[in-house]
């Protein structure tokens, strides 16, 4: 049974192209989300530059996601729900990575 995982782009004010990551990035769900990193990596490379990738409201990675982001670490910064922050640094993927910790949540 697929994992819950909800994809959305966005621009945010600044201009910049984000991929909105809801939910739990597991092997039953990495095709969808490998194709939304380079659907995301085409339409930010049109306009010459990197990506966010927003996990905020992501509390669950298992290796086929941090493979599918080593694999667009060039073109990709994260926003990272801070129970991520451990396995990104263990993997080493925010040695490569702009790595941000996302706000807890509010009224949390």
């Amino acid at each position: 049974m697929p994992t819950s995982l909800t994809l959305d782009t966005a621009r945010r004010d600044d201009g910049k192209l984000s991929l909105i990551a809801v939910g739990e990035i597991d092997l039953s769900n990495i095709d969808a989300f490998s194709q939304a990193l380079s659907a995301a990596s085409t339409e930010a490379g049109s306009g010459g530059g990197k990506f966010t990738v927003d996990l905020s409201a992501v509390e669950y990675l298992d290796s086929a996601a941090i493979n599918a982001l080593f694999a667009r670490a060039d073109d990709i910064d994260l926003i990272a729900n801070p129970v991520l922050l451990s396995i990104l640094s263990v993997s080493g993927l925010s040695e490569l990575v702009d790595v941000e910790a996302a706000p807890p949540p509010a009224g949390g």
